[in-house]
């Protein structure tokens, strides 16, 4: 009697549990859908022929660099396409030891120049800079390895410009997708970051550096990817930015203002989750300081992003986004309910902590729980099968929402045949990938807490963040 009672309290808790994830769940999609009806307009003039581009503020694009000889030529020709008034491109190679060095120097006709290097903020020893050629607008710096947030820390000591966008070495922009980013800041002076959405390029056809035809992924595992991306930036981030509680903008596409990132003092670089925690770090600064300050989200500004397609690179990148997340929580921690704190500090930090930090151990150890008490024949087959349908149910109808989102806001898989991939995908999800994501999420808690080391490398993938695989 004494185990029937516990799983009874704990079926009672799972439930209250569960009733507060879909409400919150519920109030993100209904501000998403909000902002996606206020966007119509805006993406309507949008069309237009742009008279006034060269009003548009000058941007420095950042590049850092790890080991990527395949994939930086072709980057880089693509970043030098942009529809943009005034830009310059920076490449950090960090400590790279194949042949990226050889291919840039080699494509773009690369010459050593004796620049000034001013740091800003600190950073590790910077080797050598050069100069291209072949375009007066690019620039590459070989610097000491430091990993992925010591070469962005870098670009910024040598970037010119006051607005500057981060792009990971084997991304994918649109032309426009720039010249897009940038609104939010020419209409509200206060902005001091923006990101854009980032999509799942796996079975694209990509031609000259741009994505030409659009595909879903031959593989289940990419496609299952498409799903989440969908959700994270169509549902999640789109959600919260009407409050100006952004918690992420995504390491692969996002454009700051230089002078407000120095002020807070860069990247971490003892962190795996540098770009939510810069973030969350410049809420915390301004909201408790009482500065006037916003940082946006635009939905139409696209950046391609390979996703994993084996499983031991997904599970690699799904504890290293658990881990910063965890890791940018801690180190922001004063923003939870403080009397300044405004939309992000009552309402984002307790959503992250609560459902995004916790969610994963409360599904796997109700799926743990509630397993063995039907083995042990406490729980009855019926109320065993409520639970199942209970727990795959709000995946399912998360799935279908953000989909819903998607056809009616960009609708950019076109064919019948797409879509309909898509809703089978969104069943399949929540029959084991899902299940198996919230295991590797409690393996990244567990990272967190022994302190392992992790290292950046060119396989593993930053481009969205720990906090919205699922929603937010």
């Amino acid at each position: 009697m004494r185990l029937a009672g516990a799983i009874e309290a704990f079926q009672w808790a799972f439930l209250g549990y569960f009733v507060a994830l879909n409400f919150s769940y519920l109030l993100l999609n209904l501000a998403a859908l909000g902002a996606v009806h206020r966007g119509a307009h805006a993406r309507a003039w949008q069309l237009l022929p742009r008279a006034f581009s060269s009003l548009e503020p000058p941007v420095s694009i950042l590049v850092p660099a790890y080991n990527e000889e395949r994939t930086i030529a072709a980057t880089i020709r693509s970043l030098l396409q942009l529809e943009y008034a005034e830009l310059e491109i920076v490449v950090v190679s960090d400590g790279s030891d194949d042949g990226t060095m050889e291919v840039l120097a080699r494509e773009f006709d690369l010459v050593r120049f004796p620049e000034a290097y001013r740091r800003s903020v600190p950073t590790r020893e910077v080797h050598r800079v050069y100069r291209s050629l072949r375009h007066h607008n690019l620039r590459v710096i070989d610097k000491e390895n430091g990993g992925k947030s010591d070469a962005i820390n870098v670009g910024i000591n040598a970037a010119r410009f006051p607005l500057f966008c981060v792009v990971d070495a084997d991304s994918v922009l649109q032309r426009d997708s720039l010249a897009r980013l940038v609104r939010p800041f020419l209409e509200d002076p206060t902005t001091i970051a923006c990101g854009g959405t980032v999509r799942v390029v796996n079975g694209c056809g990509v031609s000259g550096g741009f994505v030409e035809n659009i595909e879903l992924p031959r593989g289940w595992l990419a496609r299952v990817q498409v799903l989440e991306y969908l959700r994270a930036f169509l549902s999640g981030r789109l959600g919260w930015a009407p409050m100006n509680a952004l918690p992420i903008i995504s390491g692969a596409f996002g454009l700051f203002r230089r002078t407000a990132v120095i002020e807070a003092g860069g990247y971490r670089t003892d962190t795996v989750g540098e770009d939510m925690e810069l973030v969350l770090r410049l809420h915390r600064l301004y909201r408790l300081s009482g500065r006037p300050y916003r940082i946006s989200f635009v939905p139409d500004p696209v950046c391609w992003t390979e996703a994993p397609e084996t499983l031991r690179e997904l599970r690699k990148q799904r504890v290293r986004w658990q881990r910063g997340l965890l890791e940018s929580l801690t180190g922001n921690w004063r923003l939870l309910f403080h009397p300044r704190g405004g939309a992000t500090g009552w309402l984002t930090v307790p959503y992250l902590i609560f459902f995004e930090a916790i969610g994963p151990i409360v599904e796997v150890g109700s799926y743990l729980v509630m397993t063995v008490a039907f083995a042990l024949h406490v729980i009855s087959w019926g109320s065993f099968a409520a639970f199942l349908t209970a727990a795959i149910g709000i995946g399912v109808l998360l799935s279908a929402n953000v989909l819903l989102l998607e056809e009616m806001s960009f609708h950019l898989y076109e064919r019948p045949r797409q879509l309909w991939s898509l809703v089978v995908t969104l069943f399949l999800e929540n029959l084991g990938y899902r299940q198996l994501t919230a295991f590797w999420r409690v393996a990244g808690t567990a990272n967190w807490a022994l302190r392992q080391r992790v290292a950046w490398g060119s396989a593993a993938r930053d481009d969205a963040p720990a906090a919205t695989a699922r929603q937010g």
